[in-house]
C-alpha cells in the first residue's frame, strides 16, 4: 500500500502540475511539481529518521538503492 500511495502523490502532482502549466506556462509547472515533490520527500525522510534506534545509522539513498531492493 505505501509503494502505492507514493505513486498516487507523484502521479497527481503531475497531473496538478500540467493544470498549472497550462494556464501559467511551464516555470511555473515546473516549480510546482519541483515543490510538491521536495515536501513529500521531505515527509519520508522525517519519518525514516523517527525509526531509528539509538546507536543505528540512517542510510542515505545509493546505500539504500543498493542493498535494499524491496
Amino acid at each position: 500500500m505505501n509503494r502505492f500511495q507514493q505513486k498516487l502523490v507523484i502521479m497527481l502532482a503531475v497531473f496538478v502540475g500540467s493544470l498549472v502549466g497550462l494556464f501559467r506556462g511551464n516555470e511555473a509547472r515546473q516549480k510546482w511539481v519541483y515543490k510538491i515533490k521536495s515536501r513529500y520527500e521531505d515527509k519520508r525522510q522525517m519519518a525514516a529518521k523517527k525509526t531509528l534506534q539509538p546507536g543505528e545509522v540512517m542510510l542515505d539513498d545509493i546505500e539504500l538503492a543498493a542493498f535494499h531492493k524491496n
